[in-house]
């Protein structure tokens, strides 16, 4: 949805983006720039800490943040601060590891609405866009005519080509690659003093006529030109020979193209005619221009991929054989040590990836080739596997005109598994790219972090440095996991310190210190990949040495004379050295403290506190639905607005903690309001969030805390006690169906309770399943039975969907399982666990599983027909109670369709299924459990078509979607919805949740036939 404003709420809509005026610490400075620019203008206190952090260990509150909409806002904001010496920072999505994206300037933020592909030439196989463009939202553009932007950030479905340029970023294949810097031909750009002019390929010869005059665009074309005068030889022996290298400025690149230097793979050869001053721009981090558009070079969408997994005993072994496994020419060459290998076989999601590498090894390559065919990839594998792994049987032959001599005894890989199909390759890349999830989900003090990680040395070397890097992490008695880019050299290491101590960063700079001795004593780079920012600036100098470092400064001063774009990174301006230590956002004065006690169980290192830190600021949560699917976040795909997303929502927690907010800190009006209200709890972040912020239980917390100090609504505790509403509206039917149809009713109940006139209230059955249960003739005796459930009376399986219940005793029975439903079970406590009532759905839990253990303990299983209400019994009960009773209850509790999936019991079924094609939507907390295919699987299994939309949220979310204020914010995440299901060949869409069905007849996209699939199951049972 980048870009696409049609679905955004507007201001006015948007509860909880309350930017006042009456916050702004500045009114002089917000007022000239609101009067100036078309776009935002924000300087309230949550806006600044929002964009104070990015993805590094730093945290600097900006002056203000201001999010363009076009190139003359850019200008007007830049000539205005330029004015004032004011400080401006450039921002894309905010992924940036080093801390480049956080600085004490007024931020322009591309991502809200400088979003457009301007142009596609296939033919010339280029493209324009402004910098605000996800990377993998151009890629899907560009996907139809074949090609994409080449470069591959392993965020590049969140992070932005402006980013891309400002780090100079690249990816897993910059073997075949390189750098951005490859494919940036041109840019539009605002120069330091609010210029705007165009920065590309510039004629040698022209350089003394565009130098002269007063501009400062000819200031800046003189450096280049006393540059390339008078230090070219300076800079062609100081850089280092990499592949991989963006630290300092790209001066490189600006002599190789001035002498004619030929450069490798990916990269064009100079023309020792032409300089072009847009690759200058790239890893420069906003210092030296502001990007407002760029033109870039595509390249073709390879025809296939084969990969081979070559296992070795040891990570030396694996480090040291990337230089031979390189002549082979692979696009890839990835590396995994025993480290990582070994916290994976603990996760239940990469445990059977693990499992199937061979016994003994203690680290892997993962190689991958690009392929003109099938054959071609086979044939790439099997040369490779002759050459490097002689125990190997490959699938393949290898080529008999290879000219490589045969395998002898310096093969270290012993064995090697491979991958030619796309889900099998996945599944490598899978394990390759849990990594940063994996190791980034601690919540001790103690914490792997990125300050040294992307380090880049020659891959000759890789042995030698690796050993060394390891004997430096001894003497500081710490350790990391080493994996990622072996082949261009850049292995990330990502120690493990403790920043909230002065001693655990010091420990930092020592260590940072160390391996920089160590990268320039073999040729390499301090980063590889993540840039300068506060992490790596102050080792600019002694990588590049006190020439080049006056050298960075003046082209500094060239293009900023007075040092106001991004002030601090790449080069500092006066002697004092930027300061890696500084600024950390948690801090031995920066620790999180709740200052109560929590309700909820916290089953981690630190508790609630330790869960809020967990956030490493990633903006994995700013994934757009069109390219990464998932369910978090919803509110931020429909909005843009970055405290929709759970980074910001953490930040805004984390400052409030520290004292940092309002006096009443997290118990505020203003902080539940801002902060928690668009959060849906539909618990996408527990299961996307790379490290597993579980913000729908914070968000729970919370907000019982907030109910002891401020009471509740009205509102609130009528959303809570919807059981027992839907027991008195069941008792009155079909009289209270119609009460909702007197004129004037539904406004009646907007003036009095906020609940939203246009929405669909529920509809309640006089007969309820219960009721049906108990009148209907003996079912299947327990005695003739294959295994025996309780079937859960949920809320709206009762009152309101009995179909769906009956749906289900009648599959169960079907399949040999005895059915029973106790009169002792009602409510789940998820509605009042979903609105903070945390006491209330505490008691509530216990009552539930003290009536359920004894029958588990007799043999029975819990079934549940509304997934809400399953996962409430799965997992939010462990949050509430403890002991066995609760731990065999969840264990022992199953969504129908899991149910009947898990243990295979519709074979024992007949089945006739009509001819009907299904879009089917997963449940948000079934998705984010990882339950939601059973019912895929099952109904095809029962003989329909069903295409399974990877979906987000449908914006309902319980009683959200009811509430006035949240009206067009649930519109508008149920059109990212919508638009997938129009995109659908299915016929008729089908969804478990209740919220979500209601949700679909409120859209008008399918009426009533939005039905449940255990209901279409029992359709499909053949009655012969």
């Amino acid at each position: 949805m980048q870009g696409n404003s049609d679905v955004r709420p507007s201001a006015d809509e948007r509860a909880g983006y309350d930017y006042r005026s009456d916050d702004v610490e500045r009114p002089d400075l917000a007022a000239a720039l609101r009067g100036r620019v078309d776009g935002d203008v924000r300087f309230d206190s949550y806006s600044k800490l929002l964009y104070s952090a990015d993805a590094s260990l730093y945290e600097v509150t900006p002056i203000g943040v201001v999010c363009p909409r076009s190139t003359s806002d850019v200008a007007a904001v830049v000539s205005y601060c330029a004015t004032h010496e004011i400080p401006v920072l450039p921002r894309g999505a905010g992924t940036s590891l080093s801390g480049q994206a956080v600085n004490e300037a007024v931020v322009l933020d591309f991502s809200r609405y400088m979003t457009d592909v301007v142009s596609v030439d296939p033919d010339a196989r280029a493209a324009t866009v402004q910098p605000g463009v996800v990377l993998g939202s151009l890629n899907e553009t560009l996907a139809p005519h074949g090609l994409k932007f080449a470069p591959d950030p392993a965020w590049g479905d969140k992070s932005v080509i402006g980013g891309a340029v400002g780090n100079n970023s690249t990816g897993a294949h910059s073997l075949q690659y390189g750098k951005t810097d490859a494919y940036v031909e041109e840019c539009e750009v605002v120069l330091a003093d609010g210029t705007v002019t165009r920065l590309g390929e510039v004629a040698l010869e022209d350089l003394p006529a565009l130098a002269e005059g007063d501009g400062l665009e000819s200031r800046i074309y003189g450096e280049v030109a006393r540059i390339l005068d008078e230090e070219a030889d300076l800079v062609a022996e100081a850089y280092p020979d990499l592949k991989r290298n963006v630290s300092g400025y790209n001066l490189d690149w600006l002599v190789e193209d001035a002498r004619g230097t030929e450069r490798g793979v990916g990269e064009p050869d100079g023309t020792g005619e032409t300089v072009n001053l847009a690759k200058l721009l790239c890893g420069s981090e906003g210092t030296l221009a502001v990007v407002t558009e760029v033109t870039v070079r595509l390249e073709p969408v390879p025809e296939t991929k084969s990969v081979a997994l070559l296992a070795y005993e040891t990570l030396l072994d694996a480090v040291d054989d990337v230089s031979a496994v390189l002549e082979h020419d692979p696009a890839a060459v990835e590396v995994l040590d025993d480290v990582f290998i070994d916290l994976a076989r603990d996760t239940a999601e990469f445990a059977p990836v693990t499992a199937t590498l061979p016994g003994g090894t203690g680290a892997v390559l993962l190689v991958e080739f690009y392929a003109a065919d099938e054959t071609d990839g086979t044939r790439k594998v099997a040369n490779l596997l002759a050459d490097r792994c002689p125990g190997a049987t490959p699938a393949g032959e290898p080529d008999p005109f290879d000219e490589r001599p045969a395998a002898d005894a310096d093969a270290l890989a012993f064995d090697a598994l491979e991958a030619y199909d796309a889900e099998d390759r996945e599944r490598v890349w899978k394990l390759r790219k849990s990594a940063m999830p994996i190791l980034l989900s601690r919540t001790t003090d103690e914490k792997h972090a990125t300050f040294i990680e992307d380090a880049a040395v020659p891959p000759e070397h890789l042995r030698s440095y690796v050993a060394e890097f390891q004997a430096i992490l001894d003497d500081h008695d710490t350790y990391a996991s080493f994996y990622a880019h072996a082949g261009p050299g850049v292995l990330h290491v990502r120690p493990l310190v403790d920043t909230k101590t002065d001693a655990g960063r010091e420990t930092m700079e020592s260590i940072s210190d160390a391996v920089t001795d160590l990268v320039v004593e073999y040729g390499g780079s301090v980063s590889g990949e993540h840039g300068d920012g506060r992490a790596k600036t102050q080792w600019n100098r002694k990588l590049y040495g006190d020439e080049l470092w006056e050298t960075f400064r003046d082209l500094k001063s060239a293009f900023d004379p007075d040092w106001l774009l991004n002030p601090g990174q790449v080069v500092t301006r006066d002697d004092a050295p930027a300061d890696m230590t500084a600024d950390h956002r948690v801090g031995p004065d920066r620790t999180a403290d709740a200052g109560f006690d929590p309700t909820l169980e916290w089953d981690n290192d630190n508790g609630l506190e330790g869960m809020v830190e967990l956030c490493h600021g990633c903006g994995g949560c700013r994934g757009d639905q069109s390219t990464t699917g998932g369910v978090m976040c919803p509110t931020y795909r429909a909005s843009q607005e970055e405290i929709a997303t759970t980074r910001g929502r953490a930040n805004a927690l984390r400052r409030a903690m520290v004292g940092e907010l309002d006096a009443d800190g997290t118990t505020s009006d203003e902080f539940v309001e801002e902060v928690l209200d668009l959060c849906i709890g539909c618990k996408g972040c527990a299961h996307d969030c790379p490290s597993g912020v579980d913000m729908a239980k914070l968000k729970a917390e919370l907000t019982h805390e907030y109910h002891q100090h401020n009471g509740a609504s009205l509102r609130d505790r009528l959303f809570a006690n919807v059981h027992t509403l839907s027991r008195v509206g069941s008792a009155l039917a079909p009289v209270s169906n119609l009460a909702t149809a007197v004129p004037g009713s539904r406004l009646l109940l907007e003036k009095t309770l906020g609940i939203a006139r246009e929405r669909s209230l529920p509809t309640f059955h006089r007969e309820t399943f219960r009721d049906w249960f108990a009148a209907r003739d003996a079912g299947l005796a327990r005695s003739d039975a294959d295994r025996s459930v309780v079937l859960y009376p949920d809320t709206f399986t009762n009152y309101s969907r009995p179909g769906a219940g009956r749906a289900a005793v009648r599959v169960l029975e079907a399949a040999g399982v005895h059915v029973t439903v106790p009169d002792e079970l009602g409510d789940t406590g998820r509605p009042a666990f979903s609105k903070g009532f945390l006491e209330r759905a505490r008691e509530t839990a216990r009552e539930n599983v003290d009536a359920l253990a004894p029958l588990v303990d007799n043999g029975y299983d819990v079934v549940v027909v509304e997934p809400s209400d399953a996962v409430m019994i799965q997992s939010d009960y462990l949050d509430l109670l403890s002991g066995p009773d609760a731990d065999s209850v969840a264990a022992n509790t199953y969504g129908v369709c899991e149910y009947i999936d898990a243990f295979g019991l519709e074979e024992t079924v007949g089945f006739d299924a009509p001819a009907e094609s299904l879009v089917y939507h997963g449940h948000c907390h079934q998705k984010a459990t990882q339950k939601d295919h059973h019912a895929v699987g099952v109904l095809r299994r029962a003989g329909y078509e069903v295409d399974p939309l990877d979906s987000g949220c449908c914006g309902m979310a319980g009683s959200f979607g009811y509430e006035a204020e949240h009206a067009s914010m649930s519109d508008a995440i149920a059109a990212i919805l919508t638009d997938q299901v129009a995109d659908s060949d299915g016929d008729r869409v089908v969804a478990p949740g209740a919220s979500c069905r209601t949700q679909f007849v409120s859209q008008d996209v399918t009426g009533d036939a939005t039905t449940t699939p255990i209901e279409l199951i029992a359709a499909a049972i053949d009655e012969q």
